[in-house]
C-alpha cells in the first residue's frame, strides 16, 4: 500500500502496535536510541517520546504500557517500562541481560529472547510486567533467537542462525523446535489469528521477503512481499469492520427496536395480533408502549425479549462476515 509509509529512521529495530498508533525502536547510535510515535497511516505524533536509550531493540505494547529491551553492553542489557504517552515508569524494569534482543507480552507476563554467546547458547526468559524474575531460561539451545510471538499458550520463536521458527507453549515445554524451516535469515515475528507473519532479511539489499504460514507450520506465501531492504521487525494491524457491515448492523437494530415496539399480544384469546397504540396509558395503568407496564412488559418478556436477542445476533453476524 504505501513501501515509505514512515521514514527518515536510524536503524530501525523494533514496532508495536497499538490502536491506532505505532510504536517505532530507532536504536541510534549508542545512547541516542529513541522510540518514536506515528499513526497507523503514517503521521508523525512524536519522532522521540521516548530517548537516551542504549541499544533498544525489542518492543511490546501491552494497554498503556511500553516495554522497550536495551541491548546494552554485554551484561547490562534491561527492559525498560514506559507509558504509551511517553513517560518514564521503571527505565531498569528488569536489569542484568546478556544479549536481550526481543520480547512479547501476554497478560501479566514478559518474555524475553536472550541471543547468548553463540549457537546453541540462546534462551527465552520469563519475567512478569512487574519486574519479577519467573524464569530466566525458560527455554534453553536456541540458536540467536531474536524475534518472538505469543498466541495464546503458544510462544513462537526465531532462530535465526538455523533460519527456523520453533514452537513452545508458554509453560516451557516443546512443541516443535522447527515449526518452520528453510526461512533466509528471519528475524521479526507476529501472529494475527491463525497465521504467522516472518521477516526474512535475506542476502542483499532488495532480497528482504515476509513470508505467511499459520500457526500449526504450513506454507502459505514464502514471498507475501518481496523486494524489501532488510526487513527486521513487523507488527499486524488488526482490520475493522468496513462501514458497509456496520451500516447493515445499525439497519438490524433498528428493525429489532420497531419489532419490539410494535409486535404485541393483544388479544383475550389468544389467538389475534394487533399493533399496540403509542398511548401512555391503558386500562392497565401508564406504561412505556411495550416495554414496562402491566401486560405490555409481560408480552415484551414473552415475544420481544428473543425477537431482540435473534436480531442482535443476526447483527453481529453481518458485522464480523465482512
Amino acid at each position: 500500500m504505501n513501501p515509505a509509509l514512515i521514514s527518515g529512521l536510524s536503524r530501525p529495530f523494533g514496532i508495536a502496535v497499538s490502536g491506532s498508533d505505532l510504536f517505532v525502536v530507532n536504536a541510534g547510535s549508542f545512547g541516542s536510541g529513541t522510540i518514536g510515535q506515528y499513526t497507523t497511516a503514517g503521521a508523525t505524533v512524536n519522532p522521540t517520546l521516548i530517548s537516551g536509550l542504549s541499544n533498544p531493540f525489542g518492543i511490546a505494547v501491552s494497554g498503556s504500557d511500553l516495554f522497550v529491551v536495551n541491548a546494552g553492553s554485554f551484561g547490562s542489557g534491561t527492559i525498560g517500562q514506559y507509558t504509551t504517552a511517553g513517560a518514564t515508569v521503571n527505565p531498569a524494569l528488569i536489569s542484568g541481560l546478556n544479549g536481550a534482543f526481543g520480547i512479547a507480552v501476554s497478560g501479566s507476563d514478559l518474555f524475553v529472547t536472550i541471543v547468548g554467546n553463540g549457537p546453541g547458547t540462546g534462551t527465552v526468559g520469563q519475567y512478569t510486567t512487574a519486574g519479577a524474575t519467573v524464569n530466566p531460561a525458560l527455554i534453553s539451545g536456541l540458536s540467536f533467537p531474536v524475534g518472538i510471538a505469543v498466541s495464546g499458550s503458544n510462544l513462537f520463536v526465531v532462530n535465526q542462525a538455523l533460519g527456523t521458527i520453533g514452537a513452545y507453549t508458554t509453560a516451557g515445554a516443546t512443541v516443535n523446535p522447527a515449526l518452520i524451516s528453510g526461512l533466509s535469515f528471519p528475524s521479526g515475528i507476529a501472529v494475527s489469528g491463525s497465521d504467522l507473519f516472518v521477516t526474512n532479511v535475506g542476502n542483499g539489499t532488495t532480497s528482504g521477503t515476509i513470508g505467511e504460514y499459520t500457526i500449526a507450520g504450513a506454507t502459505v506465501n514464502p514471498a507475501l512481499i518481496s523486494g524489501l531492504s532488510f526487513p527486521y521487525a513487523i507488527a499486524v494491524v488488526p482490520t475493522v469492520p468496513e462501514p458497509a457491515s456496520g451500516i447493515l448492523t445499525l439497519f438490524g437494530l433498528v428493525l429489532a427496536g420497531i419489532a419490539i415496539k410494535k409486535i404485541e399480544r393483544m388479544g383475550h384469546n389468544g389467538c389475534r395480533w394487533a399493533y399496540q397504540s403509542d398511548k401512555k396509558t391503558d386500562t392497565h395503568g401508564p406504561h412505556l408502549p411495550g416495554l414496562v407496564g402491566g401486560r405490555p412488559f409481560a408480552h415484551f418478556l414473552g415475544y420481544g425479549a428473543p425477537l431482540l436477542m435473534f436480531m442482535t445476533a443476526w447483527a453481529i453476524l453481518l458485522m464480523y462476515a465482512a
